[in-house]
């Protein structure tokens, strides 16, 4: 009896190491076969009751069976009879089967009359702590649908380097909270607002850009408000950098001055936009990063009202019309608020991809995420500080992820921005190009310019 015994119990240690060691090197397989049908039972057999403590149910009426007391016999015993009644009940919204995904499960539920996905947002942290889940975000795929995506473990402790993209102007910086690749894509979102206190992440994500950026055709340009101390290290790829704000001016200037050129340029053409013109006239695009934001709206004395104007008002012409002709904006900063004067919000406006890491005070956060999401805003909230590179991202799809970027030192973007300097355009030859409008159009290949 004995000896039963004790194979009995070296056959479990041995299946609970098993089972550990599973999990430990393949928890992939390990959740698809023994992780998710168990977490998919639980979720459907609790759905009822983490319904009704989270406030999702709603009161019916239901015929049905109840016990009515009758008479009270002389024995003292109370007698009860069978009535069918209608009672009020709480209904529970329909869940589909719970599907696998790589770091968790979603499914998708109906929603009940007089609800919106916004109750189910306000719900997700209780949801989260009723099911022992790490998070649960909500979509609407459509109106009555809201999907549940919850992830059973952070994604975002670790993550590993993926390949880069091979797309113009799109940069993989990081990786989504979902597991997909985090895309910065100036095609498709062309202005960003970037925002993040010291040691948040910030400036990792701008090497990120420079490094992804660096060995494509485009050209760069730096604005750097910490006297240079930031991007001069990259300056063999940069065309073109300033460090203060009287450079800063000069070289809006410049960038207006160059946009209405390629204003001129598509008009003769008889073009939207530059990527309609054929590949041998269409000028090179420009990406402009900007460190410390702030720096170029704030206000010693009254002196500088004049030049911030001026400034203020070429980076918003900028923002606003530079898209078409191929100036984009990568905007950075630690503090980002309406105090800083009207110039900002319009700016912000503008730039409809929005990242914000972990910041020291709510008016930032606010400003970066506020008009998009409220959920969106108490997550940027709640990033740990030990936890730099982890940031709140709004992007093309018009979604909110939690994502962080890869990290990648200043050495490896110094290295970076050497090893592609050939590919740096002058900044002298850029801007001294000027369309001649008495050039015959006959040499632009009009069935090209359809095509494109």
């Amino acid at each position: 009896m004995r000896d039963d015994l004790l194979t009995l119990l070296t056959a479990l240690a041995a299946m609970v190491l098993g089972l550990w060691a599973w999990r430990r090197w393949h928890y992939r397989s390990f959740w698809l076969v023994a992780g998710y049908p168990l977490m998919a039972l639980t979720v459907r057999g609790t759905w009822r009751k983490v319904a009704l403590g989270c406030g999702l149910t709603k009161k019916r009426q239901r015929w049905w069976f109840t016990l009515t007391p009758g008479a009270v016999a002389s024995t003292g015993l109370v007698k009860v009879r069978r009535r069918f009644q209608r009672i009020a009940v709480d209904t529970k919204p329909w869940m589909w089967l719970p599907l696998p995904t790589r770091h968790g499960w979603r499914v998708t539920l109906h929603l009940l009359e007089g609800q919106i996905p916004d109750d189910y947002s306000q719900a997700a942290e209780r949801l989260a702590h009723s099911w022992r889940v790490h998070a649960v975000r909500v979509s609407s795929p459509r109106p009555g649908r809201v999907v549940l995506s919850a992830t059973m473990h952070d994604p975002l402790v670790r993550i590993d380097r993926l390949p880069p993209s091979d797309a113009l102007l799109k940069v993989v910086v990081g990786r989504l909270e979902t597991g997909k690749p985090w895309e910065i894509d100036f095609r498709t979102v062309p202005h960003w607002l970037n925002a993040g206190a010291t040691q948040s992440g910030k400036s990792n994500l701008a090497n990120a850009l420079i490094v992804g950026l660096a060995p494509q055709p485009v050209a760069l340009v730096g604005f750097d408000l910490k006297g240079g101390v930031e991007f001069t290290p990259y300056a063999p790829r940069l065309s073109a950098l300033a460090t203060t704000r009287a450079e800063c001016a000069a070289l809006l200037d410049d960038l207006v001055a160059l946009m209405a050129d390629r204003m001129g340029l598509c008009r003769t053409a008889g073009a939207r936009n530059i990527w309609q013109l054929p590949p041998g006239v269409r000028p090179m695009p420009v990406v402009v990063l900007i460190d410390e934001l702030a720096e170029l709206y704030l206000m010693a004395d009254k002196s500088e009202k004049d030049e911030i104007a001026r400034t203020s008002t070429a980076l918003l012409r900028v923002a606003q019309l530079g898209r078409a002709f191929g100036i984009y904006l990568f905007c950075c900063g630690q503090r980002i608020g309406s105090d800083l004067g009207p110039g900002v919000t319009a700016l912000r406006a503008q730039c409809s991809g929005r990242i914000c890491h972990r910041v020291n005070d709510p008016e930032t956060a606010t400003m970066t995420l506020g008009d998009l999401d409220p959920a969106a805003l108490v997550s940027a909230r709640a990033i740990p500080a030990e936890t730099p590179g982890v940031a709140i991202f709004a992007g093309q799809d018009g979604q909110w992820y939690r994502a962080r970027s890869f990290l990648v030192t200043e050495q490896a973007a110094e290295h970076a921005a050497r090893m592609y300097s050939d590919l740096t355009p002058a900044w002298a030859d850029i801007t001294s190009y000027v369309h001649d409008t008495d050039t015959d159009t006959s040499e632009l290949d009009l069935t090209e310019l359809l095509d494109a």
